[in-house]
């Protein structure tokens, strides 16, 4: 009688240590599933990147098509204010037109082409401004820091203030100053959507 009770207590002992060590390595599991980092957005469009190419990874040598125009990546310049940070891309089409390319996340993905108006005497600050038949509403303005790479006709570093404005209608307008320069540069901007434009990473060695 004395050895069978033996024998169930190193049974029941036995069953409760198996039990223990799969409580322990479930929560062990646990554990790295709260702790695995989220590394991308959920709601990211990844297909449509896989298909048009990532406006975001954009760089000089690339090739990108806007509503069928075709332009190369000249240059590019990295902006940082604080924590925030956006890219600017000087793009050329064969017939020499330049135009820069806007790409930022606010939080969603935000593309602007923007032209240069050459000439005009309107000048940032107030809370609107009349420009072409237009009226902008002041948005935002601050000072920020920028890195170059390829061709820009820019300093590799620098700085810039800008002011930027935007109509009723969503038309933009923008005003530039880089470095120790007295002149504003104006440009106006057509935000675009994801599907009007696609880019063909340069080949890489």
């Amino acid at each position: 009688m004395n050895a069978l009770i033996v024998v169930l207590l190193v049974v029941i002992l036995l069953v409760l240590v198996a039990i223990l060590i799969a409580i322990t390595r479930n929560r062990r599991h646990a554990v790295r599933v709260a702790k695995a980092p989220t590394l991308t957005d959920p709601f990211r469009d990844t297909d449509t990147d896989a298909i048009r190419g990532d406006p975001r990874r954009i760089k000089p040598g690339d090739i990108v098509e806007i509503r069928g125009r075709t332009y190369a990546v000249r240059g590019t310049l990295r902006f940082t204010e604080g924590s925030w940070s956006w890219s600017e891309h000087l793009l050329d089409d064969p017939e020499g037109h330049r135009r820069w390319l806007s790409v930022e996340e606010d939080p969603d993905l935000i593309l602007v082409l923007w032209s240069e108006v050459s000439g005009a005497t309107v000048k940032p600050g107030p809370a609107t401004v009349e420009f072409d038949g237009r009226r902008y509403t002041s948005q935002e303005e601050g000072t920020a820091r920028y890195e170059a790479t390829g061709t820009t006709g820019l300093n590799p570093i620098g700085t810039v203030q800008y002011h930027d404005y935007r109509a009723a209608d969503g038309a933009r307008l923008s005003f530039e100053k880089y470095g120790d320069s007295n002149r504003w540069e104006v440009a106006r901007g057509e935000e675009l959507t994801r599907y009007e434009l696609r880019v063909y990473p340069a080949s890489t060695p």
